[in-house]
């Protein structure tokens, strides 16, 4: 599949099966992190699979009706970047991180596999990022979602290149 196809398959799962993705498989989707461009190759993303007590613990931080949604996917990963306390350096590698998760979302379509990124409330507070190890010093950019899907979303239509782009003189 070439590489616009694959983005356009691509589709936000709210929905999973409930089997868990194979270590092996999901350290190959992370993998793919490492092509992502970033500013003096600072790789600074980091991801963190999820285990049952850490998501308990999440759980627990999250109270009841987030604790609900953490539930949704089988296989879960914090996502974030090492920050460098440079403003400049840290803009930049929050985007290398952006652009390492597109990757990894775009790895998952390839394989057929279910995928949603979103940014639970828990992950911003210090009670929710110490339960999912995140130290001082790096930005939560978000929790990937992954597993088997239930069923294929509905394709949303987005605008064309015309409505966002725009040829300078």
């Amino acid at each position: 599949m070439r590489l616009g196809e694959l983005a356009a398959a691509r589709r936000t799962h709210k929905e999973f099966r409930g089997e868990a993705v194979d270590r092996d498989t999901v350290l190959e989707l992370l993998a793919v992190a490492r092509f992502a461009p970033n500013h003096h190759l600072t790789q600074p993303w980091r991801f963190r699979v999820l285990g049952p007590q850490t998501l308990a613990r999440l759980q627990e931080c999250a109270g009841p009706s987030e604790a609900t949604k953490l539930e949704r996917a089988p296989t879960l990963v914090v996502a974030s970047v090492a920050l460098a306390g440079e403003l400049v350096q840290d803009e930049e590698d929050v985007c290398a991180g952006a652009a390492a998760i597109m990757l990894v979302l775009l790895a998952a379509t390839e394989r057929g596999l279910a995928s949603y990124w979103r940014t639970p409330g828990v992950l911003r507070t210090a009670r929710g990022r110490d339960a999912a190890g995140v130290p001082h010093g790096e930005r939560v950019l978000g929790l990937l979602h992954f597993g088997a899907p239930v069923r294929e979303p509905a394709r949303r239509e987005r605008a064309g290149a015309s409505q966002y782009v725009t040829f300078l003189e």
